[in-house]
């Protein structure tokens, strides 16, 4: 017999992975389930590929968990599941508001993970492999660090403190070919010279930036469910074939070593509901509290599977026991696809 039906709410619903997520959902074998998309964009795909759309404030906006309460109330949302990283202190700053489940970790988690020289000096406390880093402000500061991580013996990178993906991200190289960039290269190269970075920051003040050691090697991720304490369900994956700053190829791995750095972290930032931690080489680069690429299998709906537990529908020790499904080599191939209308 089939479940009551279920309306769930996918925020940021122009990201990326949206299509997969609105299709595992409603490919859950289980019951009908509603779709309710927001964005802060009218162009979003959320619109079309969702039962419902409505337009909200960015993430940032102190209007915004607002919003996104009149819209659980008015579309009789079930349960709220955010996409972006940008939505996620809004709404844990006021999950406890919401008439429904909002699948997002306490504040002082979100704020942790989200502030990336604190996410490292974390995981350095823990004995977890994280890059070398120092947290600076303005060029002045930016040409000093990388010089004490060794440039330009050897490369070094930045980014932004507070940012999502690769946004912001800089590899600074002092043998880039700038003639290759311009002629071969797609506009936007991550790569440049110090020379140039220090040339359009400004001198002083602007925002918090984090030089740090290059790490380098192969891409993995964990990807899973946690309650705060220990990872309940999860696996790592590979992470390939980079385009436009998003990983392409994925194959699932067995790695318990990996799903012990996972547990470690989770119990140090108290994570809660879905999360992604991103390897490059041995060193943890990222920590994201929230949903992201997921590799589906036909008996095993991670998305899903969260949803009913947000529901009460499945006990911590039942999802434990799906991890016996995983299938190690288990490859998503992501493409781009395109809509069209009028």
């Amino acid at each position: 017999m089939s479940l009551r039906p279920i309306t769930v709410l996918v925020s940021a619903s122009g990201a990326p992975g949206t299509a997969a997520l609105a299709g595992a959902l409603r490919r859950n074998g289980e019951r009908d389930l509603r779709l309710v998309g927001t964005d802060m964009s009218e162009r979003s795909v959320g619109r079309h590929l969702c039962d419902a759309f409505d337009i909200v404030p960015a993430g940032s906006d102190p209007r915004f968990p607002d919003a996104m309460r009149r819209v659980v109330e008015r579309e009789r949302v079930d349960v709220v599941l955010p996409q972006s990283s940008f939505d996620l202190e809004g709404l844990a700053a006021h999950r406890e508001r919401f008439p429904v489940p909002v699948l997002v970790s306490r504040p002082d988690t979100i704020h942790r993970s989200n502030d990336k020289a604190e996410s490292y000096a974390l995981l350095h406390r823990i004995g977890v492999p994280a890059p070398e880093f120092r947290r600076v402000n303005g060029a002045a500061e930016v040409a000093d660090a990388a010089h004490e991580l060794g440039y330009p013996d050897r490369p070094v990178c930045f980014k932004p403190v507070f940012s999502s993906g690769s946004r912001g991200f800089r590899v600074l190289d002092p043998t880039v070919d700038r003639a290759h960039q311009l002629l071969h290269e797609r506009p936007g190269s991550v790569a440049m010279r110090l020379e140039e970075a220090v040339e359009l920051l400004p001198a002083e003040g602007g925002p918090d930036l984090l030089v740090m050691e290059l790490a380098t090697g192969g891409e993995r991720t964990i990807d899973g469910i946690a309650d705060g304490e220990r990872v309940v369900l999860g696996h790592p994956k590979t992470r390939e074939a980079m385009r436009a700053g998003l990983a392409m190829y994925f194959v699932t791995l067995d790695d318990p070593a990996l799903m012990e750095i996972a547990d470690r972290i989770v119990e140090e930032l108290g994570i809660e509901w879905f999360f992604n931690i991103q390897l490059v080489g041995e060193h943890v680069i990222e920590v994201n509290p929230r949903i992201s690429t997921i590799v589906y299998q036909e008996d095993l709906n991670l998305p899903y599977l969260g949803v009913k537990r947000a529901l009460g529908e499945i006990s911590d020790d039942e999802l434990a026991a799906y991890a016996a499904r995983i299938r190690p080599g288990r490859t998503a191939l992501r493409y781009f696809d395109q809509l069209e209308w009028g």
